[in-house]
């Protein structure tokens, strides 16, 4: 692995490359046994070295998960922005997010099943967590407003977490071993998502 002085010539330098390793160590040893001496030793730099950039282990984890909880954002917010109108927005943000956790399973992983750092410890991660879900949130808002839904914010709070909910289930359980031995038909699971979109519509339209 190259030292520190090859890494500074590298875009990002120093801190980027122990943001890669740590993600690494993550996700092939668990969160756990993230330490930054290993770090260091896997990036061939000195102990100290990390430390310039983060005051902690603990900052550099809630730097590895919000950097993930940032990417899923703006895929979200992609698809939330490439639609022509609330509705389709919504179901586009649906297919983003069960698209980001099959083509990023591991990260999806660090992202909810380890417990987050503390959030006092870290205010830009927790922000970065609140971010992606207001994509949801606000969209399902924005859509009660134009419904002229006398409840809008109350409605958005409490259905946007339920979407989270079934999404997350959802996406969940189509990685896991458990749909395998269940020996589910293949054509139940390929319906799977459009089905849960077609549960999750009447939310989309609660009564004004």
């Amino acid at each position: 692995m190259p030292g520190a002085a090859a890494l500074q010539e590298t875009e990002g330098g120093v801190r980027d490359a122990c943001l890669r390793a740590a993600l690494e160590i993550i996700i092939s040893d668990g969160a756990d046994r993230l330490s930054i001496r290993e770090v260091s030793r896997r990036l061939d730099l000195s102990h100290q070295a990390p430390y310039k950039h983060f005051v902690s282990r603990d900052q550099l984890i809630a730097e590895v998960i919000g950097g993930c909880f940032d990417e899923f954002g703006h895929s979200l917010q992609a698809a939330a922005e490439a639609a022509d109108e609330p509705v389709t927005a919504l179901l586009g943000m649906g297919q983003a997010y069960l698209r980001y956790a099959a083509d990023n399973p591991a990260k999806y992983r660090i992202m909810f099943s380890d417990p987050l750092p503390p959030a006092a410890r870290d205010l830009r991660m927790a922000g970065q967590v609140k971010a992606a879900y207001d994509v949801l949130r606000d969209s399902l808002l924005r859509l009660y407003q134009s419904q002229r839904v006398l409840t809008a914010a109350a409605e958005a709070d409490r259905n946007a977490l339920h979407i989270w909910a079934t999404l997350h289930g959802l996406a969940t359980i189509l990685q896991h071993d458990t749909t395998r031995v269940l020996e589910l038909a293949p054509s139940l699971l390929e319906d799977a998502p459009h089905y849960t979109f077609v549960c999750l519509r009447p939310l989309l339209f609660p009564p004004s």
